[in-house]
C-alpha cells in the first residue's frame, strides 16, 4: 500500500519543491509560494466566517447537480427509447449543449435578480447536457436481443425499464455524471462570483479585489483539493454499483 502511495504521489513533493524554489528566484508578489499559499490557507479556513462559505457552495453543488441528474436521466432514457420524442427535442437539445453556461448566467440574473435560485440555474444549465446526452445515447443502443427476451418472458414495461434498459444504459450514463461533477464545480465557482454575498467564487472575487494573492491561490488549491475529493468519492461509489459491469469487462 505504501509503495502503491509513494508511485502514485512521488512527483507532487518535487513539484512543490521546484515551485517554492522557483519564487525564491522570481521573487514575483503574484505567484506566492507554496508555504506562503498553504499559511495563508490555514488562517482563512480556521475561521468560523471562512467555512461558512465552503458549507452554502457544497450545497449548491449538491443540490444542483441532484436536480440535474434526476432531470437528465429520466428525461435521456425517455428520449432515448421514443422515437417520435427524439424526433422532437433533438434540434433543442443540440442547440442547447451550445449554449456556453456562463453565457446564460446574465440571463439568470434578470429572471432571478441575485441570490441562489442564480446560482442554482446556472449549475443545472451547465451540467445537464452531458448527463442527459450520454443517457440518451446509452439508453438508445441496448442491446436488441437483451429488449426481446425481455418481451418473450412477458416483463412489463416498468420492470423491462428497471431490469434491462437502465443496466445496459448505466455505463454511459454514469460516465455523463462523472464529466458533470467536475462542471458542477466549476460553474459553482462561475456563478458565485458575481452577484454573490457568500460561497468559494465570493472569496475568491474578494481576494481580487483586495490584492491579496495568497487569499486567491489558497482558494484555487481549496477547490482543487474539493474536485479530488468529490472525484474520488463518485469513483468508489461507481466501481460500487457498476461492479457487475467491471467484471465482464475482464478477460
Amino acid at each position: 500500500m505504501i509503495k502503491i502511495l509513494v508511485k502514485r504521489l512521488w512527483l507532487i513533493p518535487v513539484v512543490l519543491v521546484g515551485w517554492e524554489l522557483a519564487t525564491l528566484a522570481i521573487a514575483s508578489p503574484y505567484v506566492p509560494s507554496p508555504s506562503r499559499i498553504l499559511t495563508r490557507l490555514y488562517e482563512m479556513f480556521t475561521a468560523e466566517e471562512a467555512i461558512g462559505h465552503v458549507w452554502p457552495s457544497l450545497a449548491r453543488v449538491a443540490g444542483s447537480w441532484i436536480v440535474a441528474v434526476l432531470v437528465g436521466v429520466l428525461l435521456g432514457v425517455a428520449i432515448g427509447r421514443t422515437l417520435w420524442l427524439a424526433d422532437y427535442i433533438d434540434p433543442l437539445v443540440e442547440f442547447g449543449r451550445a449554449v456556453p453556461p456562463p453565457v446564460m448566467l446574465p440571463v439568470f440574473l434578470v429572471l432571478f435578480s441575485m441570490g441562489t435560485e442564480v446560482q442554482v440555474a446556472t449549475i443545472v444549465f451547465g451540467v445537464i447536457w452531458p448527463i442527459l446526452l450520454n443517457s440518451i445515447d446509452g439508453a438508445r443502443h441496448v442491446e436488441p436481443l437483451q429488449l426481446e427476451t425481455a418481451t418473450v418472458f412477458g416483463l412489463p414495461v416498468h420492470l423491462r425499464l428497471l431490469r434491462v434498459i437502465l443496466p445496459a444504459a448505466a455505463p454511459k450514463i454514469f460516465a455523463g455524471l462523472r464529466l458533470s461533477v467536475s462542471l458542477a464545480l466549476i460553474l459553482m465557482v462561475v456563478s458565485e462570483l458575481k452577484g454573490s454575498t457568500e460561497g468559494i467564487g465570493y472569496l475568491l472575487s474578494l481576494a481580487t479585489s483586495n490584492a491579496d494573492m495568497a487569499a486567491l491561490w489558497a482558494g484555487v488549491v481549496l477547490l482543487g483539493v474539493l474536485g479530488f475529493l468529490l472525484n474520488s468519492l463518485f469513483l468508489m461509489g461507481e466501481r460500487r454499483i457498476l461492479a457487475w459491469h467491471h467484471h465482464r469487462r475482464r478477460p
